[in-house]
C-alpha cells in the first residue's frame, strides 16, 4: 500500500471514529411513500439489534413511527455530505456490489474506496460515484410483507438502477431525524 493510500486510510479512520465527531442520526427515506404510510428507509436485513448487516441493504418500513430511529436504519448525517453512508451502530458503510444496473448494496467496513462513495443530490437522488448516472432505487411493484409490525412492515429491494425521471417515486430520498 502506497504512502498516500495509508494516509487516506488513517484519515478516514479518524473521521469515522465516534470520538472525533458527534454523530447525528438520520433515516434515509423515500420522498414518495408508495404503498407504505410510514415510508421506506434504507435498512439492514433482520430486525434492529438482531439485524444481519452481512446480508446488505434493502428498503423497509421506517421505524421512526415508534418514537426513535432504529439501530438498523440510523445513518450518520454528518458523513453523508462527504459521500459516506455509514450505519452508526454497526460502524459499516454502504458499499456497491457492482457498477451495473441491478447491483445490490452491501454493508462493509468503511474504507473510503470507490464503491463506498455516493452523492446525495438536491433532487433527492443518491448517486453512485463509481457508476455515474446510476441511483439507489427501491424496487417496482407491490411491496413484500416483512416479519412483524402492526400493520405488518413492508419490504422492497434496493438496487442500483439508471437514474430516470420515470423512476422518481423510487429514486428520490431525503434525510429525516423523526417520523413526519
Amino acid at each position: 500500500m502506497g504512502l498516500l493510500n495509508k494516509f487516506r486510510s488513517l484519515l478516514i479512520g479518524l473521521v469515522m471514529s465516534s470520538s472525533v465527531l458527534a454523530e447525528t442520526k438520520v433515516e434515509v427515506t423515500l420522498v414518495d411513500k408508495l404503498d407504505e404510510a410510514r415510508g421506506f428507509c434504507f435498512d439492514t436485513l433482520g430486525f434492529q439489534t438482531r439485524a444481519r448487516p452481512e446480508e446488505g441493504l434493502q428498503t423497509h418500513s421506517c421505524y421512526s413511527y415508534q418514537g426513535q430511529l432504529a439501530v438498523d436504519q440510523a445513518f450518520d448525517a454528518d458523513q453523508i455530505p462527504n459521500g459516506i453512508f455509514r450505519i452508526i451502530d454497526f460502524d459499516l458503510c454502504m458499499t456497491l456490489t457492482g457498477t451495473s444496473a441491478g447491483s445490490k448494496f452491501a454493508l462493509e467496513p468503511c474504507d473510503g474506496g470507490a464503491l463506498q462513495q455516493f452523492e446525495h443530490r438536491d433532487n433527492g437522488r443518491v448517486m453512485a460515484k463509481a457508476a455515474p448516472g446510476n441511483c439507489a432505487t427501491a424496487s417496482e411493484g407491490p411491496s413484500r410483507h416483512g416479519g412483524g409490525g402492526e400493520p405488518v412492515h413492508l419490504i422492497r429491494d434496493l438496487t442500483l438502477e439508471v437514474c430516470d425521471p420515470s423512476r422518481d417515486a423510487r429514486q428520490q430520498w431525503r434525510l429525516r431525524t423523526e417520523a413526519d
